[in-house]
């Protein structure tokens, strides 16, 4: 299979693996991805997931992405505070929940670090589609709702229980009050099932109301 032939059939894909290619050519070598990596068409993510080289990368692209090299995730934690304007805009490396091990992989695209939670907190977040044009217009990440990051924010990070560990985050409280949706707020902690973390958010509803 030529190379031409198989941006064509890929076209709609941000990132591709050997599943992808396979189903485009059942006889395809592998050792025709070390080859055109060597020529600078396509690029390696991590172990078997590949970009074509002139893909224009947006925080977007990122996102879908790390949905993608890593199954079952969805964008979270500092990446999705950031996003909802909840924490300074500086975070290093795109965050994830995953149900899977907890891992960071190290990419020339940047870090992709994922955080481990039971299957049954894999719940609170929505499918956004990448906005506009080009080969990943189309495409859906999945995201954190608001609420949900910052519960599983706080789950992941136990350390951070009082007013001073909630002073430290910078955390936009304004933001939060105009935006958050408390109902949903509430219900998904009752999800988490976990007395530690309600006390910890009772701690920061407290910071909240007297910020």
């Amino acid at each position: 299979m030529q190379f031409s032939t198989l941006k064509n059939r890929l076209k709609g894909f941000t990132v591709f693996s050997m599943m992808e290619i396979k189903k485009i050519d059942s006889c395809f070598h592998k050792q025709r991805l070390s080859e055109w990596q060597n020529k600078g068409y396509i690029k390696k993510v991590r172990r078997g997931y590949y970009i074509f080289s002139d893909l224009q990368i947006s925080e977007q692209v990122l996102f879908v992405i790390a949905n993608t090299i890593y199954q079952p995730s969805y964008i979270s934690l500092e990446m999705a505070l950031s996003l909802y304007g909840l924490i300074p805009e500086s975070v290093y490396g795109v965050t994830s929940i995953t149900s899977l091990k907890t891992i960071n992989f190290k990419t020339s695209l940047g870090d992709f670090i994922y955080r481990s939670v039971k299957p049954d907190l894999m719940f609170g977040y929505e499918l956004r589609e990448i906005s506009g044009d080009g080969n990943s217009g189309g495409q859906k990440y999945g995201l954190a709702e608001m609420e949900k990051a910052v519960l599983d924010f706080l789950y992941l990070n136990p350390h951070i229980k009082n007013l001073a560990d909630f002073e430290g985050l910078r955390f936009n409280v304004l933001q939060f009050k105009e935006t958050a949706n408390m109902a949903k707020f509430q219900k998904y902690l009752e999800a988490f099932n976990s007395k530690a973390l309600s006390l910890r958010v009772s701690e920061f509803i407290k910071f909240i109301e007297y910020a």
